[in-house]
């Protein structure tokens, strides 16, 4: 059987492994060369310890709060734009303890699956993307969010995680090399992180080796349908013909589906970072900066530093200010870190889909019987990613998936 994937981040690739490992006859369409999308460039988490979903309650009056400052985490570009304002509406709708009590547990099932599953990717296709299992901190620079970010933790506990709640000092015995200045810190066990650039790279060669077909720099245009099934992918260099269709396209989700008459509710969030190739005394362990709203992953000697969330479309757009409010709040946790503000060019961005209730999409669409979606990831595509490749190949040979996919239907608004 033919499977076709058009797109090749994370979640495209992750697919094809599995799916490749089932015998199918797998061929992944990409528009750009799989090193400009939003997989490359992130902190490279996986992290259980993400269970909360980004809509909750607080998070609109802190955006609110957060749009006064141009060098703010979170920023929505002011327009009249119908989707916008729908994604909005819903957003607001689920920003609430209710629907996060809801939807928790479900994040927490596909984040421990791609969990256990990384550490078997990694076995098979080579360890050459420095993955290293020691956590991840949730940083506190305030004591009012660290006594909050314990508070998660005794909801991880119940969730099977295993965390370590760390005042200054013992943050401090952590991080040896670098002056550190917080409250204290939970130390989530069992969150890993990876070169995520490294790691998608790895797979592909992988996927290349085991027969899995490419065809990068290539725009689709259009589907080929008859009945209730979707044939072939129409692109700018030809047809592809279809068995079954894999959509993973990330923040161009909606955009593809509308050729096909699907609508879905996504807005692309827009994250930056920057990555530093040589820091003499570097950090230990990666960190969410809770207070800052951004993150900081180590490699060996190298050093990433990221965040913020800017809904202002489908565009690439750096704005520089952004990038300071990121470099200004790991100045201001690390006191001890020796890094330069990085040079405009070598500013990275990347377009993070994001759905309006912080869970993604997965599962067979309603108007055609062969097309399956695969995105939504929104700040968790590597966390998610060999959970959803496995759930995926489940789907498409019509198993019982290994968690319960109910929740992240992709018609659900």
């Amino acid at each position: 059987m033919k499977v076709t994937i058009v797109g090749a981040g994370v979640i495209g690739l992750c697919s094809a492994y599995y799916l490749q490992k089932e015998g199918y006859e797998v061929t992944v369409i990409e528009r750009g060369d799989i090193t400009d999308g939003c997989s490359f460039g992130n902190m490279g988490y996986i992290s259980p310890s993400h269970f909360i979903p980004l809509a909750s309650p607080g998070i609109i009056a802190e955006g609110i709060r957060h749009m006064l400052s141009s060098s703010s985490p979170f920023y929505i570009k002011p327009r009249l734009n119908w989707d916008l304002l729908q994604w909005g509406y819903h957003f607001w709708r689920n920003c609430n303890t209710a629907t996060v009590k809801r939807n928790a547990p479900h994040l927490n099932n596909i984040l421990h699956l791609s969990r256990y599953l990384i550490n078997d990717m990694r076995d098979e296709i080579g360890d050459t993307f420095e993955m290293e299992e020691i956590g991840c901190l949730m940083m506190c620079k305030q004591e009012k969010t660290l006594q909050h970010e314990f508070h998660l933790a005794d909801d991880a506990e119940k969730f099977g995680l295993q965390v370590e709640r760390l005042r200054r000092n013992e943050v401090q015995q952590l991080e040896t090399d670098v002056e550190v200045d917080v409250a204290g810190a939970v130390l989530f066990k069992d969150d890993c992180h990876f070169d995520p650039g490294k790691m998608i790279t790895a797979l592909k060669k992988h996927l290349e080796s085991n027969g899995v077909r490419f065809q990068l720099h290539t725009t689709v245009t259009g589907f080929e349908k008859q009945n209730n099934r979707v044939t072939a992918v129409l692109t700018d260099k030809g047809k592809t013909d279809a068995d079954e269709l894999i959509v993973a396209t990330g923040s161009w989700l909606p955009v593809v589906m509308r050729m096909m008459g699907i609508r879905l509710l996504l807005q692309p969030g827009k994250g930056y970072s920057h990555t530093y190739d040589h820091v003499e005394k570097n950090l230990k362990y990666p960190a969410i900066l809770v207070d800052g709203r951004c993150a900081i992953t180590p490699w060996k000697q190298r050093l990433r530093i990221g965040g913020t969330m800017e809904l202002s479309g489908i565009n690439n757009r750096v704005l520089i200010k952004r990038m300071q409010g990121i470099y200004e709040s790991a100045r201001n946790f690390y006191p001890g870190l020796t890094i330069d503000f990085p040079p405009a060019d070598k500013i990275w961005n990347g377009l993070r889909p994001v759905t309006p209730d912080g869970l993604p999409y997965i599962g067979r669409v309603n108007n055609f019987e062969n097309v399956i979606v695969a995105g939504g990831h929104a700040m968790l595509g590597i966390s998610e990613g060999t959970g959803t490749g496995k759930l995926v190949s489940e789907i498409t040979q019509h198993k019982t998936t290994s968690v319960d996919i109910s929740a992240f239907k992709p018609q659900r608004y």
